[in-house]
């Protein structure tokens, strides 16, 4: 499965705690990524700067949903769940 064109949920909801260009700190869950452009693509895609976590992460139709939206919902909702207590 490919990424949906315009999407970047997964630039956003998450939680990333490793360093990222411009965010050294990395992310907080359900702040937009620094790296991710106007066109919701990210700037560092296929580079060695960007976090090994989201190289791993693999679209899926249950994460991504029918929609930008409802996959944002559901990796917030999963973020939400797995966050410490």
């Amino acid at each position: 499965m490919n990424c949906r064109p315009g999407c970047g949920a997964c630039c956003i909801a998450p939680s990333i705690s490793s360093a990222i260009p411009g965010m050294p700190q990395g992310k907080p869950a359900g702040v937009r990524c620094i790296q991710l452009d106007e066109a919701n693509q990210c700037r560092i895609f296929g580079q060695p700067e960007r976090p090994a976590v989201c190289g791993q992460l693999m679209p899926s139709t249950e994460m991504c949903g029918a929609s930008a939206s409802a996959a944002l919902a559901w990796l917030m909702q999963l973020e939400c769940d797995t966050a410490p207590a």
